[in-house]
């Protein structure tokens, strides 16, 4: 009985002094937080993407509080959110603009033929390792949703081998720009701009033969063109944002119809 006593006393007083001492250590080790960085935290969207620069939120928030980095960092906060910390830190605020991602293919199942019946790991990464893919155009879309996978805000899909992005939901984080092994995916302005959806570089007659909605060089939208928005590189046309005023001459002259808009001007009935 003794030693029972014995046991349980020794067991309370080590686990007494052990909660001592983690008292004591809590106190000398604790780091104290900087309650701006808190605040600006909290203005955050939290997404979480790095689009800033910076692991996350968490340490964006620091940065701007700390080490005097940008408030217009934060893509998918938008204007709104830069405005409200610069007011907060009591510095200028910056333009951020809108951006959205858009998919430079328009080869889906329908229009892209294929080589090879694929039984690997599925996934674009891995297929491409495989001849650069599946598919006869080695440039486009690979079609196993890595993209889709990485996207914090599910406003990607596959539909018909080919990734869909949903610009109601994409906020601009690019995650899946960087995902995309083939780099089909660019950012782009949230404006109603044309845009040469492929990136095959081959002449026009052997990208005819692998995709029918791929660039064949033609150079019809460039010769149409009134604002000289569009020029050839590399056998595919593009097109100059800065200069398009979305007239559509462009998309109604365009044979394989890959010419489309960010967003459907007014002008262009025909939607992406």
């Amino acid at each position: 009985m003794n030693i029972m006593v014995l046991a349980t006393t020794s067991v309370t007083v080590i686990g007494f002094l052990c909660a001592i001492m983690l008292a004591v250590a809590s106190k000398v080790m604790s780091v104290e937080t900087d309650e701006r960085v808190v605040q600006v935290r909290q203005m955050l969207p939290g997404a979480n993407c790095g689009a800033c620069g910076f692991a996350g939120c968490d340490a964006y928030a620091d940065a701007v509080v700390n080490d005097d980095a940008k408030t217009s960092l934060c893509i998918p906060g938008g204007n709104n959110v830069a405005s409200e910390i610069s007011a907060f830190m009591g510095v200028e605020a910056d333009v951020i603009a809108n951006q959205v991602a858009v998919v430079f293919c328009r080869g889906d199942s329908a229009a892209m033929a294929s080589r090879m019946e694929y039984s690997g790991i599925k996934t674009c990464s891995a297929v491409k390792q495989l001849f650069g893919g599946q598919n006869s155009c080695v440039f486009g879309c690979l079609g196993f949703g890595d993209c889709a996978a990485a996207c914090p805000e599910d406003a990607i899909c596959i539909e018909d081998g080919l990734a869909r992005i949903d610009r109601r939901k994409c906020i601009g984080c690019a995650i899946c720009v960087a995902t995309c092994p083939n780099k089909i995916i660019s950012m782009d302005q949230n404006v109603a701009t044309a845009a040469v959806l492929c990136k095959n570089t081959e002449r026009g007659a052997v990208t005819r033969r692998k995709c029918s909605a791929g660039c064949i060089a033609c150079t019809l939208c460039v010769r149409e063109c009134p604002e000289d928005a569009i020029t050839m590189e590399n056998n595919r046309a593009v097109v100059d944002q800065t200069k398009c005023t979305s007239c559509g001459k462009c998309y109604e002259v365009c044979v394989p119809k890959c010419i489309r808009f960010t967003q459907v001007p007014v002008t262009v009935t025909a939607a992406e």
